[in-house]
């Protein structure tokens, strides 16, 4: 009887790289895990970049780039920090290319925070409060009524916080999921560290950065 790995194919391979980046055997090893489904092969590495991503996080990353991306004929800019481990990392395409997505879709959905840690608790308790108060109006049990805030909290962080949303030019995918692609091929821990988003004649321009611990 054949194996699974007898039926993928070099195409097959080079497909999945080109659709994820991830490396060559990664590819490989993840067709024969989805037994030849390429869609299943797709989401195998996107677990396994998330994990990667995870053992990574507690990593020093200090060195990185500043970059930016001006759109709507100047009308739209964005600033941001992103970090890695090393300047070599820094430096290659495809951090380069990582610095420009974020900055573009930052300028497209201007997010107000980076992840859901950094949401004020002024704003956290204000929505909760909010979706409470409609919630209610159903007349249902308060537990269901705290089912029913949970998931629009869960809709607010996808809204507001930018490692939460879609990337814009793969809905599939998270900027989070986006990021640990990265990381899973460039071997380091890559963190956005900082941004601001400018649009002309908006006096509520953007500013988030991770909220450090002391």
């Amino acid at each position: 009887m054949s194996s699974v790995t007898e039926t993928i194919s070099a195409a097959m391979v080079k497909e999945l790289r080109e659709k994820t980046g991830a490396p060559m055997m990664d590819c490989r090893n993840a067709l024969t895990e989805a037994k030849g489904d390429m869609e299943e092969a797709v989401v195998v590495l996107r677990k396994r970049g998330m994990a990667s991503a995870a053992k990574k996080a507690s990593r020093t990353a200090s060195e990185g780039a500043v970059g930016t991306y001006i759109h709507a004929g100047g009308k739209i800019g964005v600033l941001i920090e992103v970090n890695c481990e090393s300047d070599f990392v820094a430096r290659t395409p495809d951090f380069q290319e990582l610095l420009k997505d974020i900055a573009m879709h930052i300028a497209a959905t201007d997010p107000r925070y980076i992840r859901k840690e950094d949401v004020t608790p002024e704003d956290l308790e204000r929505e909760k409060d909010i979706y409470r108060a409609q919630a209610a109006q159903t007349g249902k049990p308060a537990p269901v009524i705290e089912k029913i805030v949970e998931g629009k909290m869960s809709k607010f962080y996808e809204e507001v916080c930018l490692l939460e949303q879609p990337f814009i030019k793969e809905q599939t995918v998270t900027i989070a999921q986006l990021i640990a692609q990265k990381v899973g091929k460039l071997g380091e821990n890559i963190v956005v560290r900082r941004f601001a988003r400018f649009k002309v004649g908006d006096a509520n321009w953007t500013i988030a950065q991770i909220k450090t611990t002391a």
